[in-house]
């Protein structure tokens, strides 16, 4: 792995979007609404994706125990478990809206339960959702079907009952082992417990297991957050997701309770991301891009070398670019060349929902120049690499005559080491991996005219 030096990390210290999407979600529009999302299924329905492609599917459950203070997931704080069932009958009506619209039995190949806490949901619930979504769609075998997981609220048997609802893999959210940072957040989760639950889980066969980390938290240090990373190489998870906290209490009000002084200034933030990186390439992980590391014999790891990564609202995944069915509040997806957002209050999402509409609130038609960009965007983010004559054949343009401005600020990014250019394309230099979302940055057009970019998170 390259060396990154902490000077590197600070000049690049600074917010911008993760691409899950382009454009991105912040750019989606109530204009959008029901009729153009329902258009953009019944044209699936009726084109070449719906037989030769298979659906992902994201399904949100919103509801949480209790409240972790760095959170910025739409929830809703509640001990009241009895608010799940009907919750789970509101997905049904709009799984049974969206099959109107499909059809039937449409293959899925990728399933993703996050929230919020699925695991809120018990036993009989979880039961019920994974039996009305085999009802109405194909879950392929091979296919990767995952859930969020919250280690308070789980144990082995919940584990193997997972295994049997056709759950194959895991993500883990443990932020940090620090005992003084979870209480901070309040969040409070013994090594021990996390330790157990992960044994288990490769007792019972789950195929991928992701544990989630984050540096920038109230109360931690470089040489706390070290030994959360020593405890992390010893767990030895599949998959680490590594994010830089954003402080952000102005959009995020649980934000609120973390006492701004106990948060680590902008040095040693950087000196946990450095020797974060450090410590997982000395435990034998791969950087698959962003904020994701993976061992060699991952999947994720293994898409990387093979060049067949891709990237949806879930973040980086195998499975081919398909369409994406969010179901739940708050909710995305995307359908050929629309992105949608369900509404974002249990409130809106239900009588929408009781008027027979499917829950839209707003969303977004891309324009051809959306189309150019996120091709370039993604081929970037996914193989950092980008081939001038396949986006001219299949964008029918001249790249250096429609790129020029941006071509010319990847000069000066090449002069730092971080592209390299020549006459056939773009190519990410192994230093550049670790910046990429600021490659990436250089070709969207919505952050080139709009310069205020408080609403996203660090890039690094």
């Amino acid at each position: 792995m390259t060396t990154v030096t902490p000077e590197l990390l600070q000049r690049f210290d600074v917010p911008g979007p993760r691409y899950t999407s382009y454009p991105t979600a912040d750019r989606f529009v109530e204009a959008f609404g029901q009729a153009d999302y329902v258009q953009a299924l019944e044209q699936r329905r009726h084109g070449p994706a719906a037989m030769t492609l298979p659906l992902s599917l994201y399904v949100h459950i919103p509801f949480c125990e209790s409240l972790c203070y760095y959170c910025a997931c739409n929830k809703i704080i509640t001990r009241h478990h009895e608010r799940s069932a009907p919750y789970l009958s509101y997905l049904s009506r709009e799984v049974d809206l969206h099959v109107q619209r499909i059809g039937h039995g449409v293959n899925v190949s990728q399933l993703h339960l996050g929230g919020g806490t699925p695991t809120f949901f018990n036993d009989g619930e979880l039961g019920g959702l994974m039996g009305m979504l085999r009802q109405n769609f194909n879950l392929v075998p091979g296919g990767e079907y995952s859930i969020e997981i919250d280690p308070r609220t789980i144990d082995e048997e919940r584990l193997r009952t997972l295994a049997r609802l056709g759950f194959n893999r895991l993500s883990f959210g443990v932020q940090d082992f620090d005992p003084d940072v979870q209480k901070a957040v309040h969040r409070i989760q013994p090594a021990e417990q996390v330790f157990s639950l992960v044994a288990a889980a490769r007792r019972i066969g789950f195929e991928s297991i992701n544990v989630d980390l984050i540096y920038g938290l109230p109360k931690q240090t470089p040489e706390s957050f070290e030994r959360t990373l020593a405890q992390v190489a010893e767990l030895r998870p599949d998959r680490i997701a590594l994010y830089g906290y954003a402080h952000l209490p102005e959009r995020f009000k649980p934000q609120r309770r973390i006492i701004a002084i106990d948060l680590p200034g902008a040095g040693n933030k950087v000196a946990m991301l450095a020797r974060a990186l450090a410590a997982f390439e000395a435990a034998g992980y791969i950087y698959v891009g962003m904020d994701h590391f993976a061992l060699p014999n991952d999947s994720l790891a293994v898409a990387k070398r093979q060049g067949r990564l891709h990237r949806n609202f879930q973040g980086y995944s195998t499975q081919p670019d398909c369409d994406l069915i969010g179901l739940g509040v708050s909710a995305i997806g995307k359908i050929g060349a629309v992105y949608s957002q369900n509404a974002k209050t249990l409130e809106e999402y239900q009588d929408a929902l009781d008027h027979g509409l499917l829950p839209v609130a707003r969303g977004l038609a891309v324009s051809r120049d959306d189309l150019v960009r996120r091709s370039i965007i993604m081929a970037l983010m996914c193989q950092g690499r980008l081939h001038f004559e396949a986006i001219e054949i299949a964008h029918l343009i001249d790249f250096k005559r429609a790129f020029a401005a941006e071509l010319e600020v990847l000069h000066g990014m090449q002069a730092q080491g971080l592209v390299e250019l020549s006459d056939s394309g773009i190519e990410v230099t192994p230093m550049g991996w670790f910046f990429v979302r600021g490659v990436a940055m250089v070709f969207d057009k919505y952050l080139q005219a709009d310069r205020t970019r408080a609403r996203f998170s660090k890039i690094i």
